[in-house]
């Protein structure tokens, strides 16, 4: 089926915006103190964390992206586990056809493209929206992207499993409390939006099976989510973050957009 995207009112609209950083060093950045800076936003061991980064925000480090992910997993431990897309995000048209699990690179981001290839490494097989992961029960968090299990999306095609269903590994780190690091990148990157626009359509779906999918205005929801969420915010070399449970980022955004929705209806 078609999919029939809407967008009814600017607050829906996506638009570009630039982050920035906001500390300077010229000598380089080390496992230590990138582990200061992790514990300082929250993370803490144990925890399930999803990373948006921008490798170069950073700033000089010593070692490279070896010593960013050494700093990650030892900021988790060995009971934590460390998740990055490994999205294959060429043109529409062109993902079925160039995805191997083993062989396609990550088109988001260097960091993910160096943590894929890491031995040890665990990648989801989706043609679109990959996920990797490292640390405890990494396989298996990631083993069943195939499953048709779960809320539809735009992204779901066959032979592969439902995009964000139940067992997709971004759902799983929704339910599983998990947290989300943005290492130096802006709103436009949160893929976890697209999880507020599935939970919607889902919805409206069952009320009208031709409602049409409504593609929501990053950068204006992640300045509500800077008003009013629970979150931390500071710098993790040079790079500018921030750090929030997923479950709490993506329920609070769905019941804004809801409210909203509904304010526009009835208007």
């Amino acid at each position: 089926m078609k999919v029939r995207f809407e967008r009814p009112t600017d607050f829906y609209y996506h638009s570009g915006i630039i982050g920035s950083t906001m500390r300077t060093r010229t000598h380089p950045h080390t496992t230590d103190s990138l582990l200061r800076d992790l514990r300082h936003l929250g993370i803490a061991e144990a925890d399930t964390l999803f990373i948006h980064s921008s490798f170069r925000s950073l700033g000089p480090v010593a070692g490279g992206a070896a010593t960013i992910i050494k700093a990650l997993e030892e900021v988790v431990g060995p009971a934590g586990l460390i998740l990055m897309p490994s999205f294959n995000l060429v043109g529409r048209d062109r993902r079925e056809e160039t995805w191997n699990l083993e062989k396609t690179p990550s088109t988001v981001g260097w960091l993910t493209e160096f943590f894929r290839l890491m031995a040890g490494t665990h990648r989801s097989d989706h043609y679109s929206h990959s996920v990797a992961a490292r640390g405890a029960g990494a396989a298996e968090f990631v083993s069943q992207h195939r499953s048709d299990d779960g809320w539809r999306s735009p992204w779901d095609e066959p032979p592969w499993g439902k995009t964000y269903g139940t067992h997709s590994p971004m759902v799983r780190a929704y339910r599983k409390s998990g947290k989300l690091l943005m290492l130096g990148v802006d709103y436009e990157t949160s893929t976890y939006v697209h999880l507020v626009e599935v939970i919607l359509w889902n919805q409206l779906l069952e009320r009208d099976p031709e409602a049409g999918y409504i593609g929501l205005n990053r950068p204006l929801l992640g300045s509500y989510w800077d008003r009013i969420g629970r979150l931390r915010n500071g710098n993790v070399g040079n790079a500018n973050c921030r750090c929030f449970e997923i479950r709490d980022y993506v329920d609070t955004l769905f019941e804004h957009t809801e409210n909203t929705l509904l304010r526009d209806g009835n208007q």
